[in-house]
């Protein structure tokens, strides 16, 4: 062979396309086998997590303590305050109308002591009056 039979193949004819359509179908045996076989795996997966599960199940049913013979009785009280909000908007909206009232009323504090709950208008103006409370002045030998 010479140089120029390999460097310059001769080109080969393009396939003849004037047929229109395959002359054989696709054999339908492989793709059912497929899918019988699919479906099976799917089955047994299905079926051996379930054996599975209970089997899991049995296990720690025979692992777990007793439950407390006491669990009934104290299982249906409410749990100790403070309790989850069922609606902690409105729950807000009560606190802030107690502050505000307690804030722009008269009341006891402490009645034994004779202390006494004012208005907070009403306190600043009595303070506004008086005067701060002064604090006694430190020694200046001590820090």
């Amino acid at each position: 062979m010479s140089e120029e039979t390999l460097s310059h193949p001769e080109p080969v004819p393009p396939p003849d396309v004037t047929l229109g359509h395959e002359e054989r179908d696709v054999r339908a045996r492989p793709i059912v086998l497929a899918v019988v076989g699919l479906a099976t795996v799917s089955v047994a997966a299905f079926v051996l997590m379930h054996l599975l599960f209970n089997l899991l199940a049995v296990m720690q049913s025979k692992e777990t303590a007793a439950p407390s013979p006491l669990a009934g009785a104290y299982g249906l009280k409410e749990p100790p305050e403070p309790r989850l909000q069922t609606s902690p908007i409105h729950d807000l909206q009560e606190l802030r109308a107690r502050d505000a009232a307690a804030l722009h009323e008269y009341a006891w504090g402490d009645r034994e002591a004779g202390v006494v709950r004012i208005p907070i208008d009403r306190a600043i103006a009595v303070l506004a009056e008086r005067g701060l409370p002064a604090r006694p002045a430190a020694p200046k030998g001590k820090p």
